[in-house]
């Protein structure tokens, strides 16, 4: 998803408190960045086609293994940047770890999974992905193009290593590193029109 600042003058500093009650009766979604908080902007049927097949795909993968799946509703807390993210798509090995017990929040997603949205496209990219390097637990980021069948797969290798790889129409299964699981490309853009996004 996409997130859309708040303007100038109503912005102000927000307590993780204050967000969090917000959030709770809150109509649409926000994120939050250390005081700021920055409402969501709708995503497109493309980009929620490909985020419900990621999540279908890696339930029925993983169905019966020891990992969670979780999708767009489920927060995400950066304690070193003191940020609340949504992912599109996150698994964790074994239990999730919530913060302070609240479980609509997890800290240690293994594999984070964005589609890109053509507002964001950079920072998903550079930004997001920097930030999601902090997260100790992570070892795999992967982007999804919703325009064409383009994904980069980025892969933990060591302290501050992470290999790429990256697939387009010429291949049939993204492979993933951190468990034993292959993925048909097909299956992750099923129903995805290139022709007429909306």
């Amino acid at each position: 998803m996409t997130s859309q600042a708040i303007p100038a003058q109503e912005q102000r500093h927000y307590t993780l408190e204050e967000y969090l009650e917000l959030e709770r009766n809150a109509e649409f979604r926000s994120e939050y960045d250390n005081g700021k908080i920055t409402p969501m902007t709708d995503g497109t049927t493309n980009h929620n086609q490909i985020s419900g097949n990621s999540y279908i795909a890696l339930s029925l993968g993983l169905r019966r293994q020891n990992f969670r799946v979780f999708i767009a509703d489920v927060r995400l807390w950066i304690p070193t940047e003191r940020k609340f993210r949504y992912p599109d798509v996150m698994v964790v090995a074994g239990q999730p770890d919530y913060y302070n017990d609240r479980q609509d929040t997890i800290t240690n997603p293994q594999v984070i999974i964005e589609v890109l949205s053509d507002s964001t496209e950079d920072f998903d990219r550079n930004g997001k992905f920097t930030l999601y390097q902090s997260v100790p637990t992570l070892q795999e980021y992967i982007l999804i193009d919703q325009n064409q069948i383009a994904i980069h797969q980025f892969f933990k290798t060591g302290h501050k290593r992470w290999t790429i790889d990256q697939y387009d129409e010429q291949d049939s299964e993204l492979v993933l590193k951190s468990f034993d699981l292959k993925i048909a490309i097909a299956d992750l853009y099923e129903k995805v029109d290139f022709v007429n996004p909306s």
